[in-house]
C-alpha cells in the first residue's frame, strides 16, 4: 500500500497538476493491491470530482445496476479498482464535459496497474478508454457488439450515462446479450472462480 500512496502523491504534486490542486481537488480514482476487478472510464464528472468518489452520479448507479452488484460491493476496493483516463474532472465542453488529458492514462496507469496483479477482468468504459486500451473497430458499436472477442480479460462497455438512452434503444442487443454475460463475468471474478 505505500506504493500505491507514493503513486498518489506523485499525481497530486505534478507539475501538469498543478491546476487541480489550487481549484482544491483531489485525484479521483480507487486501486488496490487485491482488487480483482477494474473499471477504466473517461474522467470523473463535477459530482465525482466534488464528493472524491468515483462514478457518483446517475451513470454510476446506472452502472451498478449492469454489474448486477450492489452499492457495497462496488466500493470495495478489493472487488473494483477505478482508473479512468484522467482522475480530475476535465471542466464543461458545449455540449457534456471535456475529453480526459491524452498524456494522463500513458503516465499514470502503468505504475498503478503493476501494483494490482490480482486483477483478471477489466471493463472498458466508453470510446476514450476504448480507443486507448482496445484499438481495433472502428466504433464503440462495434467493439461493444463485439464483446467477446475481447474475453476473458477485457470487455468493452457504453458508457452509462442516461444521456445514452438513444443508443441503448437502437441496439437492443446490448440489453439482451451484453449485460447478462456481463454479470455472469462479473459474478465469477467476484466469487474467485477465476
Amino acid at each position: 500500500m505505500e506504493e500505491l500512496d507514493s503513486i498518489r502523491r506523485d499525481i497530486t504534486t505534478h507539475p501538469s497538476n498543478a491546476w487541480a490542486v489550487a481549484a482544491g481537488f483531489e485525484p479521483v480514482y480507487v486501486a488496490h493491491q487485491d482488487a480483482r476487478c477494474l473499471i477504466i472510464g473517461q474522467a470523473p464528472g463535477i459530482k465525482a470530482q466534488q464528493s472524491g468518489i468515483p462514478w457518483n452520479d446517475a451513470s454510476g448507479r446506472r452502472l451498478i445496476e449492469w454489474l448486477g452488484v450492489d452499492e457495497a460491493t462496488f466500493r470495495d476496493p478489493t472487488a473494483f479498482a477505478i482508473l479512468p483516463m484522467d482522475f480530475y474532472y476535465p471542466g464543461k465542453a458545449t455540449t457534456g464535459d471535456l475529453p480526459p488529458r491524452a498524456d494522463f492514462a500513458p503516465r499514470w496507469h502503468p505504475p498503478l496497474l503493476e501494483l494490482m496483479p490480482r486483477i483478471s477482468l477489466t471493463l472498458v468504459v466508453g470510446d476514450y478508454a476504448q480507443r486507448h486500451y482496445l484499438g481495433g473497430k472502428s466504433s464503440l458499436t462495434e467493439r461493444v457488439r463485439s464483446f467477446r472477442d475481447y474475453l476473458p480479460e477485457r470487455f468493452p462497455l457504453v458508457h452509462p450515462s442516461p444521456l445514452n438512452f438513444r443508443w441503448q434503444s437502437r441496439n437492443p442487443w446490448f440489453a439482451s446479450d451484453v449485460l447478462p454475460e456481463l454479470r455472469r463475468r462479473v459474478d465469477e471474478v467476484l466469487s474467485g472462480r477465476r
